[in-house]
């Protein structure tokens, strides 16, 4: 008998929960796609306000964001959200939370992640749904968490069992490659160079994924890059902006 959803009355490849399928891979390569709508083509993550142009300044940039913000920060905090929400612990996911926002130093940076967070949460409770989205969601209604972007993917990732080591990778490359889209858009690179950026890139993710993946308290979550803080500052005051940040 066909259900909703299904064609045909054929059954579904095998789900998320199957070891002989592809389910947590599909996932990942869905919510790290360019095209899912999360937002993050709105962000330049430094790189508007900054004078950095052509190839290797652009990698160089990229990088630092990688270890001293990104990783500490953003992918550290999606880690301990992921293995969190594996052992149900959702005080520890709301705690993850307000220690990721605490330690972004900018205020558009704080307002980003949050708008970008709540874009995922909603749209991946109707692509994804799942209870863990569902508990998620209460927590940010409620006020004991904010919603911030890499929290709520590593709680989508946990729901649909990306294990923990992919999701960081995953992310992290979803954030280099949203900056070398961005260096394309502002014109600072063509899109071959970015391709070539990207894939230069592939040590260093691979790196700040091993440092994030070994940090265990909500209290290792932090790093910063402080000439991107300082250009983030700039950028919140510009007239005219591309980007959000």
């Amino acid at each position: 008998m066909s259900g909703p959803g299904r064609t045909g009355g054929a059954e579904p490849v095998s789900g998320p929960g199957r070891a002989d399928g592809h389910g947590p891979l599909l996932a990942q390569l869905q919510l790290t796609d360019s095209a899912f709508p999360s937002g993050l083509y709105t962000l330049s993550h430094g790189l508007e306000a900054s004078a950095a142009s052509g190839p290797e300044e652009i990698a160089a940039v990229v990088a630092d964001l990688l270890r001293h913000s990104a990783g500490p920060g953003d992918a550290t905090a999606l880690a301990q959200a992921h293995r969190a929400v594996r052992r149900d612990d959702w005080a520890a996911v709301a705690a993850v939370d307000r220690r990721l926002h605490a330690v972004k130093l900018n205020r558009e940076l704080r307002r980003a992640s949050v708008r970008t967070g709540r874009q995922v949460l909603e749209t991946a409770a109707v692509v994804f749904g799942g209870p863990e989205l569902e508990t998620l969601a209460a927590l940010v209604r409620q006020g004991a968490a904010l919603g911030n972007h890499a929290v709520v993917v590593g709680v989508v990732y946990a729901g649909q069992e990306v294990p923990a080591d992919d999701a960081v990778v995953g992310d992290l490359f979803a954030f280099a490659l949203s900056c070398t889209t961005a260096a394309v858009r502002l014109g600072r690179i063509d899109f071959r160079q970015a391709q070539a950026v990207l894939r230069g890139l592939a040590p260093v993710i691979e790196e700040a994924a091993r440092a994030a993946l070994a940090r265990e308290s909500p209290g290792d979550i932090g790093g910063t890059v402080p000439l991107a803080d300082v250009l983030s500052a700039v950028h919140e005051r510009a007239p005219a902006r591309l980007f959000t940040t």
